[in-house]
C-alpha cells in the first residue's frame, strides 16, 4: 500500500466546547483536503477522572465560554440546560475512553461516538462525565453494549488514552483544538480558523508545495 504523503493530526477531547464549536470547518476542511492526506484523531484529555462537583467558579467560566463561542461561530449553539439538570464535574477522560471503547468496534465509530457526546452534552443537556451517558450513547448507536463496557472499563483502553495524550505531549499540543500536519519527519502547526476551512487549508497546500 502506497504511504500517504502527509498526516493531518487533529488533537481533540469530545468535551472541549471550542472543539464542538470547531466542528464544521474541520469537518469542510476534512472534505477538501488534497488527495492522499491521512487524518488522524487524536484524544489529547482535558480533565482526569474525579468525582467533585465542578467549582462555582469554573461553572461560570465555561458558561462564559459558551455565550463567546456562540457570539463568534455563526450557527454554533449550546443547551444551557445542561447547568440545571446535570451535577458538572470536571471530568473528561471517562468520554475519551469511551470514543476509544467504540472505536473497537469499527474506526466509523470513533467519530460517531464523538459527535454522540457532544450533541449530548451541548444539545441534549446530558452528561458525558456520567457512565451510565456513555454506555446509553453507544447502544444508541448501535454499538454492541457488553463489548463496549468490557473495552470501556478495561486496562488496555486506559493505556490507549494515555497513549494518545502523551503523544499530543510529544507533539507539544497545549490546546484543543490543535492541528499537526506532518509531512515525511517535519511537522508543522496549523493554525485553526473556526470560521473559515480554507484558511487553513491554504497552510496545508503551502506547506506541501514546499516538500513536493
Amino acid at each position: 500500500m502506497k504511504q500517504p504523503p502527509a498526516i493531518l493530526y487533529y488533537f481533540h477531547d469530545p468535551m472541549c466546547s471550542w472543539c464542538w464549536g470547531f466542528k464544521k470547518a474541520f469537518q469542510q476542511l476534512c472534505e477538501n483536503l488534497p488527495e492522499g492526506i491521512l487524518v488522524k484523531h487524536v484524544l489529547g484529555g482535558l480533565a482526569p477522572d474525579s468525582d467533585e462537583p465542578m467549582p462555582v467558579e469554573l461553572r461560570q467560566q465555561i458558561k462564559s465560554g459558551w455565550l463567546r463561542i456562540e457570539a463568534m461561530i455563526p450557527g454554533v449553539t449550546f443547551n444551557f440546560d445542561f447547568w440545571q439538570k446535570c451535577q458538572p464535574r470536571r471530568s473528561t477522560y471517562a468520554a475519551c475512553r469511551a470514543v476509544i471503547a467504540a472505536r473497537q468496534q469499527g474506526e466509523q465509530y470513533d467519530v460517531l461516538m464523538t459527535n454522540a457526546i457532544q450533541d449530548a452534552y451541548y444539545q441534549q443537556a446530558r452528561n458525558p462525565s456520567d457512565d451510565e451517558t456513555l454506555i446509553a450513547l453507544a447502544a444508541e448507536l448501535g454499538i454492541d453494549r457488553q463489548r463496549f463496557v468490557d473495552d470501556f472499563c478495561s486496562h488496555e483502553v486506559k493505556t490507549m488514552l494515555q497513549q494518545e495524550i502523551d503523544f499530543s505531549r510529544h507533539m507539544f499540543v497545549e490546546s484543543f483544538p490543535s492541528l499537526v500536519l506532518k509531512v515525511e519527519n517535519k511537522t508543522s502547526g496549523i493554525e485553526i480558523d473556526y470560521t473559515d476551512y480554507a484558511t487553513m487549508l491554504k497552510q496545508i497546500r503551502e506547506i506541501l508545495n514546499a516538500v513536493y
